[in-house]
Parts: C-alpha cells; sequence; structure tokens
C-alpha cells in the first residue's frame, strides 16, 4: 500500500547490513508514515499489544532477516493486541468507530482465506502494533464483544496465541477423532510444552472432555498449570531431555544424559496415561523434543503443532510412523470465521487468561527490554503485554 498522510511514533527494527549472516537487530524509537486507508481500511489506536515468540525471532534474525525479506529498509513489529478504531472506510462492515478490537494478524491470505505472511511480520508493507497508530484491513479486526467481561489486557493476550490454538485444535482433535470414535476413547490423553498457545489449546482441549497436562521447568507456570485444573509435570526432572543429533552421535557423555532423561520422561508418561500414551501431544518448542515427543504418542497418536520456538527442521522415521498410525498436523494462524467463532466461544464461556496479576506489563518505553528479559527467559509470564496508548 502507498503511504498516506498520518503518522505516529513506533519502535522500528531496520534491515540488515549486507553481510550474509547479519547478527541480532536493535529497535528504534522513531517517526514513520502510516499507509494510505482505502474504502476498506481502518484507522487504528494500539492499546495493548501482546509479545509473540515471532517478535523475538525477528529481532535476533533468525532464521530471516525479516525487513530484508519484505524488501524494506526497516519494519514494525506487533502482530497482537488490542486496538481502538479511531476511522473506518465506506465499505468497512466488521467494525465502527470507537470499537475495541482485537488484531487478527492474517497479513496476506490464499482464496480460502488461509494465512500465507502475517500482519506485522513478514506481510509487506503492515505496521504491527509497535506503532502508536496504524491502519488495518477490515477482516484484520475482530470487535471485542459489547460490555464484555474480559480486560482489554485479556483479549491482547487472547488475539494471536488463543485464535491459533482454536484452529490448531479443530484440526487435531477432528483428525485425531478420524481414527479413535468416542466408544474407542472418550477422553483423550493430551499432553503439551510451549508457551501461550499451548496452554491456550490445552484449556480448549478441556471443553472436549481431554484429560490435559502440561510440562514446564518454571515455579510460577507449574502453579499456575495446576490451578488451571491441569497436571503439571516438572520438566525439571528430565532436564537434559534436549537432543542434538550432532552431539547424541559423538559425544558419550552427552548421550548418556540425554538417554536417562529420555528414560525418565517416557516413565512420567506410562505413568500418567494409563499405560497408554499419549492421544495428543502439542509441540510448540520444536526439535529439542520432537524425538521424544513421538516416542511418548500412543498407537493411533497425533503430534499437533502451528508453531515452534527452539527448533523448526524435525527427524523421524517414517516407517515407524506408519506402523503406529501417528498423525503430524501443522497449522498456521487462522481463517478470520475462526477468529470471529473464538472469540464468541471465549465471551460465552470464560476460555479466556483469567490470572490477571500474573501478566507481566510494560510501558511503551521499555519495548527493548521486554524483548530482553523475553528471549532471556527471564520473563515468565506465558503472556507478557505492552502498553502503547492508556485505554
Amino acid at each position: 500500500m502507498p503511504h498516506g498522510t498520518e503518522r505516529s511514533q513506533a519502535w522500528i527494527l531496520r534491515a540488515a547490513q549486507d553481510e550474509p549472516k547479519p547478527g541480532p537487530g536493535q529497535l528504534e524509537l522513531a517517526d514513520i508514515s502510516l499507509p494510505e486507508m482505502t474504502d476498506e481500511h481502518c484507522l487504528v489506536e494500539s492499546l495493548y499489544g501482546c509479545w509473540e515468540g515471532n517478535m523475538s525471532h525477528a529481532i535476533e534474525r533468525k532464521p530471516v532477516d525479516v525487513a530484508r525479506q519484505r524488501g524494506e529498509d526497516h519494519v514494525v513489529l506487533g502482530n497482537a493486541g488490542v486496538v481502538r478504531v479511531l476511522r473506518i472506510g465506506e465499505r468497512v462492515k466488521t467494525v465502527k468507530e470507537g470499537d475495541l478490537a482485537i488484531l487478527f494478524c492474517n497479513g496476506v491470505w490464499d482464496k480460502w482465506g488461509y494465512p500465507i505472511k502475517i500482519f506485522g511480520y513478514d506481510a509487506p508493507g503492515t505496521i504491527g502494533l509497535l506503532a502508536k497508530r496504524t491502519v488495518l484491513h477490515q477482516l484484520q479486526v475482530i470487535a471485542v464483544p459489547d460490555s464484555s467481561r474480559f480486560s482489554p489486557k485479556q483479549w491482547a493476550a487472547f488475539s494471536l496465541r488463543y485464535i491459533t490454538a482454536w484452529s490448531n485444535w479443530q484440526q487435531a482433535y477432528g483428525c485425531w477423532r478420524v481414527q479413535m470414535g468416542v466408544e474407542d476413547c472418550p477422553s483423550p490423553y493430551v499432553w503439551g510444552w510451549g508457551g501461550g498457545v499451548t496452554w491456550a489449546e490445552l484449556t480448549l482441549a478441556k471443553f472436549s472432555g481431554a484429560r490435559v497436562a502440561m510440562i514446564s521447568s518454571s515455579a510460577r507456570r507449574l502453579r499456575a498449570i495446576k490451578r488451571a485444573g491441569m497436571t503439571a509435570i516438572d520438566r525439571r526432572q528430565f532436564a537434559d531431555l534436549d537432543y542434538d543429533q550432532k552431539r547424541y552421535a559423538t559425544e558419550p557423555d552427552y548421550k548418556k544424559r540425554y538417554l536417562e532423561s529420555e528414560k525418565i520422561f517416557l516413565r512420567i508418561v506410562q505413568e500418567g496415561t494409563e499405560g497408554i500414551g499419549v492421544s495428543i501431544f502439542l509441540d510448540y518448542v520444536g526439535s529439542p523434543v520432537t524425538r521424544a515427543t513421538i516416542k511418548a504418542l500412543s498407537r493411533q497418536g497425533l503430534v499437533a503443532t502451528a508453531g515452534w520456538k527452539e527448533g523448526m527442521r524435525i527427524e523421524f522415521i517414517r516407517a515407524i510412523e506408519c506402523i503406529e498410525r501417528h498423525t503430524h498436523v501443522h497449522t498456521h494462524y487462522a481463517r478470520y470465521p475462526q477468529g470471529r467463532a473464538a472469540v464468541q466461544f471465549a465471551e460465552n464461556t470464560g476460555w479466556m487468561p483469567d490470572d490477571i496479576a500474573e501478566m507481566d506489563v510494560y510501558g511503551f518505553e521499555e519495548v527493548p527490554r521486554l524483548h530482553e528479559e523475553y528471549h532471556s527467559g527471564v520473563c515468565s509470564s506465558y503472556f507478557p503485554i505492552y502498553e502503547v496508548n492508556k485505554p
């Protein structure tokens, strides 16, 4: 989109220079021009954003330099949060001026509405919620229900992680039920490791009658998992469960420690699933745990993901996966109707992060510190929030 006359203050990430493997970038505060509105766009002001793993990936330039990939000299990140609608184009039907709305971050979509690129990340020309104002297409906003019982901070946490979880769970649970009917297994075992999307998806799985467990090494998170009515699995019991194929093949001490941790983990799985194994395993970590995740599956089991944190390349033995009738489900965010359905379900049922006191909230000027604390693991909240403008 061409740039218009509207301007905004924003945290920008510049493209790296021409070195083949650039190092991490830095956020800079700058004054920017916004894209020009069309009759299907809205001018909005950002209220709260939720820090997402892809934002840190972009700043670290792993796996790519997003700005360079977009062909732009800088980008403004931020693909989750809540906005206030200031002005709308003539053909906008999804929101009204004055509405609070969540960002639906589908940046470029295919003819069926599935995302190809993500707004505020790799979608060219998009200005994310690290800007005080931005321009959104009417299919990039979903109005918060009138008189919602939930706060803007909660909806900011919901906007990306919960909608991602909704779409992934629909596909994962549907695929698993193709092989395992209710008469076969009325209450599947659903386990997961990861962050906010895993949390959202496991709490959603409970509505389907699943027996859910979440893995974490953080005492604060383990307490939150228990409060939410899930089984908490302390990852510190198998601290060396971090698979690296090269080290496994060349370092005997590493291999010994890994195998001992894997043995402990699989024993815990058997004890926690009546010896059956995990029906649906949500893996939002990636290659360091993929080997163990697959071994933990039951026959007819399924592993599902919509992202990765520590490794995006995985390897498995295809013949074994066929014999075990394992299903692998991969999704990427959601379609707009799925987002609207998720919002309505949340308002009706209370499927929402409810422990507001556990959320870490940062001011707009503290955004670089938020990245550093999230990237280093200091930030233990599943839903780190940053405030852009006062609600």
